[in-house]
């Protein structure tokens, strides 16, 4: 069974156009293509991504907070109890009086000691503004420092300027070394989000409400991840950089918000999140489906007549994608107008 699917997935009309088979992706000639079992080495990548992350939370994140006022506010630890702890974790995190007088029965203790160990250890739950300092400034130091290397990497290309190039010569068109650097960093830093996923802040999955955004951002990482790794397969490197440079260029700017937020700087966050929602609508709402969009639905058939059944695959996953940008714009809007009429 596994051979049959792995004979369907690799299929060279999925792929590439007509008369264009895996062979011909054999370099030669000076040309250089990508190679699937290369993204075997994003997931070494993602741990050398998670040993970055941590030096770069605690020797330049925590000095960085301190300097802008964030303390480390220190929380009591409930003493160990394994009844209480099962209670927590099965029952309910705020049980009612009646509930409380039982759990003081089981425990041999008062009322109100059992009620100080449940706030206690509730409050061990709600992260640290100063953990959320860190995980911000994480997120904002990789969006922008490839925000600036993608734009390197891209700025004295053809593509960038003209959309159509994305289509010249293709598919035998030679892989560059930035390219598969931005490649490799991109597809890795996805992978050590969803290592870290369950520790993160954002992603706990405790609560209802909670566990939904857990699997959201589960679902988005991954569905990252494999719009990234089918590209690459295609060899749609091209266009690919231009869509991972589009959602940078946005993200940093928010995460900068949210950094000043923690800080209590009002006036900074305020002005950092309007340039990130004028970034979000030129970049997303913008330029992403009069550029990138046209690129990927409109030119290729003018390069061939019978397309295949990847350009409707990935196609489908980037109007999804427009889809969400459209719905967080939707979002960012209505803080917008809360923002301005309501201060």
């Amino acid at each position: 069974i596994l051979k049959t699917l792995n004979s369907w997935f690799w299929w060279e009309n999925i792929w590439m156009p007509i008369n264009v088979t895996w062979a011909d992706f054999v370099d030669r000639d000076g040309l250089v293509f990508p190679k699937p079992h290369q993204l075997y080495a994003t997931i070494p990548y993602a741990f050398v991504m998670l040993i970055v992350r941590f030096f770069s939370e605690r020797y330049v994140a925590v000095p960085l907070a301190k300097a802008l006022g964030i303390k480390n506010v220190r929380r009591v630890k409930p003493q160990p109890n394994p009844v209480l702890e099962s209670y927590f974790r099965e029952c309910s995190r705020h049980p009612s009086q009646s509930e409380i007088q039982g759990l003081a029965k089981k425990c041999n203790c008062t009322a109100r000691l059992v009620e100080k160990w449940f706030r206690r250890r509730r409050n061990l739950e709600i992260p640290t503004v100063l953990r959320k300092f860190q995980e911000a400034f994480w997120r904002f130091s990789f969006h922008f420092t490839f925000s600036i290397a993608g734009f390197i990497f891209l700025y004295d290309k053809p593509w960038f300027y003209d959309i159509w190039q994305t289509w010249v010569d293709y598919p035998f068109q030679t892989l560059l070394p930035s390219q598969y650097w931005y490649y490799m960093a991109e597809i890795s830093f996805y992978w050590s989000l969803l290592f870290t996923i369950g520790i993160d802040i954002k992603r706990k999955a405790s609560g209802h409400a909670k566990r939904k955004d857990f699997l959201a951002h589960v679902v988005h990482h991954f569905a990252a991840i494999g719009l990234m790794s089918c590209s690459w397969c295609g060899n749609y490197v091209r266009i690919g950089t231009l869509v991972m440079f589009v959602h940078d260029t946005a993200d940093f700017w928010l995460e900068a918000a949210k950094m000043f937020n923690y800080a209590h700087w009002e006036k900074t966050c305020n002005t950092l999140f309007i340039i990130f929602s004028i970034v979000f609508f030129i970049t997303r709402v913008i330029l992403f489906p009069c550029w990138i969009l046209r690129g990927t639905l409109y030119q290729p058939t003018f390069y061939s007549t019978t397309p295949v059944i990847a350009y409707f695959l990935f196609n489908g996953m980037l109007l999804t994608l427009q889809g969400l940008h459209l719905y967080w714009g939707y979002l960012i809007l209505r803080i917008l107008k809360r923002f301005i009429f309501l201060k």
